[in-house]
């Protein structure tokens, strides 16, 4: 998925940067970010390949305002896109490649509260989708499936974007009760939480076997 192409979506309908920053912030935030630093340079390859146009307008406040819009060779080139099957990129969490590794600080206590940050992230995200959805069924008689046909598939994101936050709370809330269980345990036999994972990493398999040998154990018996 390219910033460029989903900016051409966006621009079916003139708008301007600040436009175009607001839909990014408010309307599909929960699957795509980009800053105004992005936006601009995008905006700028896209006029300078034909795909968008753009004029000055008179602006509510302040000076003149740059609005873009698409043209019919930046139209070609978003139904292409569209056609060109689902665009997956690799998945990078870094939080858990924090996680994966977070032994080397032998500290449960750490991983218990890295672990509430992340659910104090993400459940906040949740609602405001959850109200986003409330308000819409409120003010619109078509929801969900008699929506416009643009209505019926931004609510589909939507609904995609639920079902995400949804599920990484869900594990958020299953890895703390885990981690909960193991200091009640390991507290129980007289250890130190902060110590219990000391030298976990030392004589024994490397991490990268300890994943293969859990997917293919069973080969060969």
């Amino acid at each position: 998925m390219s910033l460029e192409h989903i900016l051409l979506g966006l621009l079916r309908e003139p708008a301007s940067g600040y436009d175009l920053k607001a839909v990014l912030d408010h309307g599909i935030g929960h699957f795509w970010a980009a800053e105004l630093s992005q936006i601009y340079p995008s905006l700028k390859r896209l006029e300078k390949q034909g795909l968008l146009r753009s004029r000055r307008a008179a602006s509510k406040r302040g000076p003149r305002r740059i609005v873009y819009e698409i043209t019919a060779a930046g139209r070609k080139e978003l139904v292409a896109w569209l056609r060109n099957g689902p665009q997956v990129g690799d998945m990078r969490h870094t939080f858990l490649a924090q996680i994966y590794l977070m032994d080397e600080l032998s500290d449960l206590q750490h991983t218990l509260r890295f672990l509430e940050q992340l659910r104090a992230r993400w459940a906040p995200r949740l609602e405001a989708l959850k109200n986003v959805e409330k308000e819409w069924s409120r003010r619109d008689p078509g929801f969900p499936d008699h929506l416009s046909l643009a209505g019926f598939h931004r609510h589909l994101t939507l609904r995609m974007g639920q079902h995400s936050y949804l599920g990484w709370l869900t594990w958020c809330e299953e890895s703390m009760r885990r981690v909960r269980a193991r200091m009640r345990k390991e507290n129980h036999n007289g250890k130190l939480v902060s110590v219990t994972a000391l030298g976990a990493h030392r004589g024994r398999q490397h991490r990268a076997d300890i994943v293969l040998d859990s997917g293919h154990g069973s080969q060969g018996r």
